[in-house]
């Protein structure tokens, strides 16, 4: 730890974070270079936008997220999600952004874990941006599969319909531009079946916001 330095990450660590490069995609945040952008594909057509603070797997975000997820490093949220709230995004979503609804974890996994990791992210990020968490307004129906065990195709029917909208925040979600926040995205499987739920609820649009981004394959890692 450098002198100074309050966090429980030291500020050697944080800097070799690999933030993704530059140019990016303005709508879901990809780094971009010679070819269009793969991965709007990914993306429902109701999903707005997309950022993602840092890449997984190279660098030291994979090692922060897993010291929150796994370690139990709840104090090392705040620092995240500053870092998170640094990104940038198109004017109409920060214009509209009503709320930020965390994934939710399965019951059992909650109570084995004793938090949800997305859900203190969200509650940070939340105060600096000034708006609310819905911390309740997803509901995980089913307890599937970790999703780092699957191959993409797998992912996708591992959360098929396994997320609903809790009839106590209807209300809210209806007609608002909402906020999906995770630790870390993949193949998004899991943000879009989120999303799809949010959608049928009434949602107007959504965007989703991680921490981390898993790289494909031809993915610049570095500018």
């Amino acid at each position: 730890m450098m002198p100074g330095e309050t966090g429980i990450v030291c500020g050697h660590c944080w800097s070799r974070c690999r933030q993704l490069p530059n140019p990016r995609c303005f709508r879901c945040g990809h780094p971009v270079g010679a070819h269009s952008c793969r991965w709007c594909e990914l993306l429902p057509p109701f999903v707005r936008s997309a950022r993602s603070y840092c890449w997984m797997g190279a660098g030291t975000g994979t090692a922060i997220v897993h010291a929150l997820k796994y370690g139990g490093w709840i104090r090392v949220g705040p620092a995240m999600a500053e870092r998170m709230s640094r990104l940038s995004w198109p004017d109409d979503v920060v214009r509209e952004r009503a709320a930020i609804i965390p994934v939710p974890l399965s019951s059992g996994r909650l109570r084995d874990r004793g938090f949800n990791q997305s859900e203190i992210l969200a509650t940070n990020l939340a105060r600096i941006w000034r708006i609310p968490v819905l911390a309740h307004a997803l509901a995980r129906e089913t307890a599937t599969r970790s999703q780092t065990e699957l191959t993409p195709g797998e992912r996708l029917s591992n959360v098929a319909g396994a997320f609903s909208v809790a009839q106590s925040a209807l209300r809210e979600v209806r007609g608002a531009h909402l906020v999906l926040l995770d630790d870390v995205v993949t193949t998004g499987s899991t943000l879009g079946a989120c999303a799809k739920a949010l959608f049928a609820a009434g949602a107007r649009t959504i965007s989703y916001m991680t921490f981390g981004r898993a790289p494909a394959s031809g993915d610049r890692l570095i500018p």
